[in-house]
């Protein structure tokens, strides 16, 4: 048995070896899907006995499966009972190359999981929150299915390239922006027919670093953001690069003041107000059901949950 003293965030050589179970892999595979889990995360995702999950997890570390990243460590230096975050380890991005053909998008990412900084941690976090609380909600419901982005059929242009979901474009002004949103995903419901029954949606998770507006679209913000979106939307890009009949772009932020500053701006938009909606991280971690939480629509007059607006028999109002 693996001792409860063993130092959090150095490894130790004298420990046992370990014999990879189906439910490590499962947890080496969940991991590197999201960047970073909290320990919480991978036992929601994982089941059966926290506890085991917990030992196991102690185990892919110290043998190199997992990454604690150090940016944590001030939180535990608080006291208080904390949640440990994981990412991929060498020996784990190793295993997931040789048994998974394991795609080289993040392959370079796992060196440094051990070192990157706060910032991108809680960032990562936010955007983990949200995707576990969906795949979640999603095997709760039964009937929807939630599509990640290496999940999403894409134009054969589109998939060759390296980032397929990073794209750049031209504003009115002329001004030219990139867009890289958090997550892509879909929601697929199972009961819809084939062909009409999928939804897609572009995650951006605002920690409320970035000023909601400038003077000048030349430096970053929010507002160029939503702008970037809203012109993804009138070019066309979503059918011609990725093939979307229509999307929707969630924002998900610190608090519901900030959400609700957020919306106000997408309401300033010319058109495309439909594309947008908000919501804050607390609401998240409080609702039972983040498929049936209600969000706030741009200018923050009416909230729509996730089934109720982008059911596939619905045509949203984009203008």
């Amino acid at each position: 048995m693996v001792s409860a003293r063993l130092p959090r965030f150095k490894r130790v050589a004298e420990i046992a070896p370990i014999q990879l179970t189906g439910r490590d892999r499962e947890i080496i595979r969940q991991v590197h899907r999201h960047r970073f889990l909290r320990s919480s995360h991978i036992v929601a995702l994982i089941g059966g006995s926290s506890q085991q999950v917990l030992r196991r997890l102690q185990r892919l570390f110290h043998h190199g499966y997992l990454e604690r990243p150090r940016s944590q460590i001030d939180y535990f230096h608080r006291g208080g009972s904390q949640r440990m975050v994981y990412g991929v380890g060498v020996h784990g991005t190793r295993l997931l190359q040789q048994e998974e053909n394991l795609s080289g998008r993040r392959d370079a990412g796992s060196a440094d999981n051990r070192t990157i900084g706060r910032l991108f941690l809680e960032h990562a976090l936010l955007t983990s929150d949200v995707m576990v609380a969906l795949e979640l909600a999603c095997r709760r419901n039964g009937r929807v299915r939630l599509l990640y982005s290496e999940e999403i059929p894409l134009p054969e242009s589109t998939r060759r390239q390296h980032e397929p979901f990073h794209w750049s474009l031209t504003l009115g002004n002329r001004a030219k922006v990139g867009l890289i949103p958090d997550r892509v995903f879909g929601l697929e419901y199972l009961d819809q027919p084939a062909g009409r029954n999928r939804a897609f949606y572009f995650l951006e998770a605002d920690r409320g670093t970035m000023p909601v507006s400038r003077q000048t679209l030349a430096k970053s913000s929010f507002a160029r953001k939503l702008l970037a979106y809203e012109a993804t939307w009138q070019q066309n890009v979503h059918r011609n690069r990725f093939g979307f009949h229509r999307f929707r772009v969630l924002t998900v932020t610190t608090s519901a003041e900030r959400a609700k500053n957020l919306a106000a701006a997408a309401s300033r938009l010319e058109r495309g107000h439909g594309l947008f909606l908000f919501t804050d991280a607390e609401a998240i971690r409080a609702h039972p059901d983040v498929l049936r939480l209600p969000w706030d629509t741009a200018g923050g007059q009416q909230r729509e949950s996730l089934t109720d607006g982008l059911s596939p028999a619905r045509r949203l109002p984009f203008g």
